[in-house]
């Protein structure tokens, strides 16, 4: 983590994010708080020792905090033994982006992008659902990950994703004009729309696991389910609504992977191809980023157990989508 010095005994202070808060009895019966805090560069063990609510607040899980204390070593780690701790004022002007991975744009600035694109349909049919859904889930939408692992598992992770495939689609029907653009776009749109609802996600933007319904029924089923309702409150065409469910269903692209069934035509087949282009290129990324030049990653698991390899040629790495 990243501490500012405060003077020559050692003090530091920082500005984190609570992960775990834990409040314990030591052996001489004295109660102290064990938590575990972080940065984007890493993250620390903490303690309050003697510890009372009245002196110092409570503390939760996912809360921004600034705390002041001296920094030693236990067990060859570092841990630092917080003196003074108070919640994150708006004065501090920091944001939980400074805290956790978090996509380069906003949430704002993305979602506003796709609803335009949404709304310049042609097709009513498409630009009634899409629209619709966009901003029946806008309030999560603007923060939430594509992944509870893997992939786009950031603050802003989902529409980061959903854009990059946009813009995957545009090059592909400039390629081939026998696509219809239209519905390929309102498929990316709509693909991850029921991710919303499948993880237990917290203010941080950051998943901790599958909900209810993301157990029991899966992003895809779920997000099938959310176009027929919404077709059939908007007077949708059952043609129009049963296509953009079985992209949904599909685009998993083999059961293997998850898909309730091969994608059974052309755009539902592109849309397949381009998500696991695009979920690809970002897991290269992110697992080379660290790398130093003529370095190799780790197996990759979800890369078919290989190892990368960084060349580093391009030096930036960022996918610049504006």
């Amino acid at each position: 983590m990243n501490f500012t010095p405060i003077d020559n005994k050692g003090t530091v202070e920082a500005f984190c994010l609570v992960k775990t808060c834990d409040k314990k009895t030591s052996q001489k019966g004295d109660c102290f708080l064990d938590l575990t805090l972080s940065d984007k560069t890493g993250e620390i063990n903490a303690k309050i020792w003697n510890y009372s609510e009245a002196e110092y607040g409570e503390y939760g899980i996912d809360d921004l905090v600034k705390v002041r204390g001296t920094l030693s070593k236990y067990q060859g780690n570092d841990q630092l033994r917080i003196d003074k701790i108070r919640p994150v004022l708006p004065s501090d002007n920091v944001s939980v982006e400074d805290f956790v991975q978090s996509s380069l744009y906003s949430g704002e600035k993305m979602y506003d992008e796709i609803l335009g694109i949404a709304n310049a349909f042609s097709d009513e049919d498409l630009r009634k659902i899409t629209v619709n859904l966009l901003e029946k889930h806008k309030e999560k939408l603007l923060f939430w990950p594509a992944a509870y692992k893997l992939h786009h598992a950031i603050r802003g992770g989902l529409l980061l994703h959903t854009l990059s495939i946009i813009r995957l689609c545009d090059g592909v029907c400039n390629i081939y004009p026998a696509v219809d653009k239209e519905l390929l776009i309102a498929g990316a749109i709509l693909h991850d729309i029921a991710k919303t609802e499948e993880f237990t996600v917290s203010h941080t933007g950051v998943a901790s696991g599958y909900s209810t319904k993301g157990n029991l029924i899966g992003h895809l089923a779920y997000g099938a389910m959310m176009i027929e309702k919404a077709a059939n409150e908007l007077g949708v065409s059952e043609e129009t609504a049963t296509l953009l469910e079985h992209m949904v269903l599909s685009h998993h692209g083999e059961p293997e992977f998850g898909a309730c069934m091969r994608p059974m035509f052309l755009e539902a087949i592109l849309l397949s191809q381009l998500d696991m282009l695009d979920a690809t290129v970002y897991e290269v990324l992110d697992a080379t980023a660290p790398l130093e030049k003529g370095e190799f990653s780790g197996r990759m698991w979800a890369l078919d157990n290989r190892k990368l390899y960084k060349h580093d040629r391009k030096q930036d790495e960022n996918l610049k989508l504006f």
